[in-house]
C-alpha cells in the first residue's frame, strides 16, 4: 500500500483557470495512457469540466458545498453531500457550477473495457480484495491501513495496485467518527 497526503500533491492547474488537480495515482505508472487513475481536484469557479472519452468517471464531494455538472437536456446532477459517490461518463462535456463557492472533490476515472470503477462511503473495515487496485481516502476520524500500522487522518490514505501483496490486509477504523472513500478497481477481462 502507497500513503498519500493531498497537501503535499503537487498541484495542476486546469488550462481554463477555473481549479487545480493533485494527482494520487495514475496507473500503470509512466504509461502514455492510463488504465485508471484517481486525483483531488479543486474547483474554484464555475465552466468547462474536461472530457475523456473512453474514460468512466465518478466524482465524489469531499469539501465544499457542493457542484452542479450539466449537460443541457443530457445530465444534470447536483453534488452536495460529502461522501456521496455521482458516476457519470467521462464522453460528456460537462459544465460545472459552484452554488456555494469553491470545492474539493475526488476523481476516480477508470479506462471503458480495460477497468471498473466502484466507490462508496465506508465507515467499517475495508479489505481489498486480491487482484484488484483501489484507492482509500480519509475524510473523518482515524484510521489505520496494512500490517506496519500506518495511520491515516482526513485528507490521507493510501492506494494499490492491486499486483502486490494487500489481500488481507485490512484498513481498519479507529475512531468512532471514521468516515472514508474506497474506491475499488476491478480489471475487466
Amino acid at each position: 500500500m502507497h500513503p498519500f497526503d493531498v497537501e503535499t500533491l503537487t498541484a495542476g492547474r486546469w488550462r481554463n483557470g477555473g481549479g487545480a488537480t493533485r494527482e494520487v495515482v495514475s496507473w500503470p505508472s509512466g504509461a502514455e495512457e492510463f488504465g485508471w487513475r484517481a486525483s483531488v481536484a479543486d474547483i474554484e469557479r464555475d465552466g468547462p469540466f474536461s472530457a475523456f472519452p473512453g474514460v468512466d468517471r465518478t466524482l465524489t464531494l469531499v469539501a465544499g458545498d457542493g457542484v452542479r455538472l450539466t449537460v443541457p437536456g443530457v445530465f444534470d446532477r447536483l453534488l452536495t453531500r460529502v461522501g456521496e459517490p455521482t458516476a457519470f461518463s467521462g464522453d460528456l462535456a460537462l459544465t460545472a457550477e459552484l452554488p456555494g463557492g469553491s470545492c474539493r472533490v475526488l476523481n476516480i476515472m477508470a479506462r471503458r473495457g480495460r477497468w471498473a470503477a466502484a466507490v462508496e462511503r465506508v465507515t467499517g473495515p475495508v479489505v481489498p480484495p486480491a487482484g484488484h487496485a483501489g484507492v482509500f481516502h480519509v475524510l473523518s476520524g482515524g484510521w489505520r491501513a496494512g500490517d506496519d500500522g500506518h495511520t491515516m487522518a482526513p485528507g490521507q490514505g493510501v492506494w494499490w495496485d492491486g499486483t502486490g501483496r494487500t489481500q488481507g490486509r485490512e484498513i481498519a477504523a479507529l475512531s468512532p467518527d471514521a468516515a472514508a472513500l474506497w474506491a475499488d478497481l476491478t480489471p475487466v477481462d
